[in-house]
């Protein structure tokens, strides 16, 4: 397998891609990397999971000359989520080079978009639709773009985005680098690349498979309002050295690390809102052994080399498969053995089904665990502690006073007094979290893919939902009918 040290990137790059605990290129890496620094254009036909966003963002962030403050390069996301993934992987990519980085959606503060464009950014990561607001309000130049990544395409048509895909092209310079990345290829996609591409190299990978055997993937049925409590009873049953749980959003982040920590857990957590000394300041806990439990998002979680941890905690659904395996890949490292437990509301079953379609391993379906179970967790953790304790002699001194107490009480209640005072019994504080809303799934409707469904990656932009026109809360106008035949529409508060 390829190290990052032999495709000839700036040692910058290789630097900050070694720092976010990447040492070996992906199957798709390998293959792409290559071909991207040589300037060609590329069609990468993967699914999630393959280190896709290593593929493009790693050459890409290379090909930047950070002396010329433009926009060179541009990436469009179906979401805002995938948006700011993107975005958040090419800071790092390009945070020793210094290249500069902006990302834009639907339903963020436009002022403060139009502000961050100002600063010149040399890329640009955005969704279709907020990208083509600021295109209308001129706030963004694409005249001197050399680099354009389209990711997940077929999603992106799922979505409606083609024909504003088309219309951002026809602004950016025809004599450009294109790599467009998409699981699929329907036709309409093929059709894209061969109006806008130039002999395009395909590279198809394989959807990676989970295929770290020693990590035991389990699901669990839950109930919202029953997450907090169920998740509380596994840690006191399983009684985790080191714990990742993943939560949807920052505020799922915030209150739950403040309920653990109600509940007598040392846990505390990690989002982007975090300032970059706060946040390393709660890894150095985490892997200094100073708190048990990590409560994180996926876009703070990405990147993270923590050795040691011994069970994932999927709280919260992730928003996609390729989410789910860097979760669990956090567990189960270097030959030791980890245990991965997802929480799924009735309503979200179909989206583990699609996960385990798409990384091809089936999760056991595991009961939710009781409160007598907890307390037994428990008494066996006291037990085993004993067990060391004794087998360590690191307990001789305490002898004479075993003696005095055995003669006046005999060994068995001695034994489960000391036992009573070691069992942490399971806290029941209330505890209230606010509730998320379940994950969708939506139908394929362009008949490409492999069946089944896909998981929506989490809330549109409302301004994204629409197909084909300008949007933005400023377009009060009507705009007719144009190449799809959209006729006339109003557009929509943003």
């Amino acid at each position: 397998m390829a190290t990052f040290y032999d495709f000839d990137l700036d040692h910058k790059v290789v630097r900050a891609v070694t720092e976010m605990g990447f040492e070996e290129a992906t199957p798709i890496q390998t293959e792409t990397i290559p071909t991207a620094l040589e300037g060609k254009d590329i069609i990468g036909q993967a699914q999630t999971g393959t280190g896709k966003t290593g593929a493009f963002g790693i050459p890409l962030i290379n090909r930047i000359n950070v002396e010329e403050a433009h926009v060179q390069a541009l990436i469009l996301a179906p979401t805002r989520e995938l948006a700011n993934q993107v975005a958040e992987s090419l800071v790092k990519f390009g945070k020793h080079k210094g290249v500069r980085t902006v990302v834009v959606y639907g339903g963020q503060d436009m002022r403060k978009q139009i502000n961050d464009l100002k600063r010149k950014p040399h890329v640009v990561v955005a969704t279709p639709g907020r990208l083509m607001d600021h295109m209308r309000r001129k706030t963004i130049r694409l005249n001197e773009v050399n680099m354009v990544v389209l990711d997940e395409a077929d999603e992106m048509l799922n979505m409606g985005f083609v024909e504003d895909i088309e219309t951002i092209l026809k602004e950016v310079p025809t004599e450009r680098q294109t790599l467009l990345f998409s699981a699929t290829m329907p036709k309409r996609i093929e059709k894209l690349a061969q109006q806008f591409m130039s002999n395009p190299q395909l590279i198809a990978v394989k959807a990676k498979e989970v295929t770290m055997e020693n990590i035991e993937q389990q699901y669990v049925e839950v109930h919202e309002k029953e997450k907090f409590d169920v998740l509380s009873r596994f840690m006191d049953i399983q009684s985790p050295e080191l714990a990742i749980v993943f939560g949807r959003t920052k505020r799922r982040v915030d209150e739950l690390s403040e309920a653990l920590i109600k509940r007598g857990y040392r846990a505390e957590g990690i989002h982007g809102d975090l300032n970059q000394a706060k946040r390393d300041s709660v890894l150095r806990k985490f892997k200094g052994g100073l708190i048990d439990v990590l409560v994180a998002t996926d876009v703070a979680a990405r990147g993270l080399d923590i050795s040691g941890v011994t069970h994932v905690y999927n709280f919260d659904l992730p928003q996609d498969p390729e989410s789910y395996v860097h979760r669990i890949g956090r567990t189960g490292r270097a030959g030791k053995s980890g245990l991965a437990v997802t929480f799924a509301t009735p309503r979200e079953m179909d989206h583990v089904r699609t996960i385990e379609q798409i990384t091809k391993k089936k999760m056991n379906k595991v009961q939710k665990p009781t409160f007598e179970q907890a307390i037994k967790g428990q008494q066996e953790l006291a037990v085993e502690q004993l067990r060391s304790l004794i087998a360590s002699g690191d307990a001789d001194s305490y002898r004479k006073a075993a003696k005095d107490l055995l003669q006046e009480s005999d060994a068995t209640s001695a034994l489960a007094a000391a036992l009573k005072l070691l069992t942490k019994e399971p806290d029941t504080t209330p505890v209230r979290l606010t509730g998320e809303a379940p994950l969708r799934v939506k139908k394929r409707r362009d008949g490409g893919g492999s069946g089944g469904g896909k998981p929506y990656r989490g809330r549109r932009d409302r301004d994204d939902r629409r197909r084909g026109q300008f949007r933005g809360k400023d377009d009060r106008g009507r705009r007719q009918g144009g190449r799809g035949g959209h006729g006339q529409r109003k557009a929509k508060n943003a």
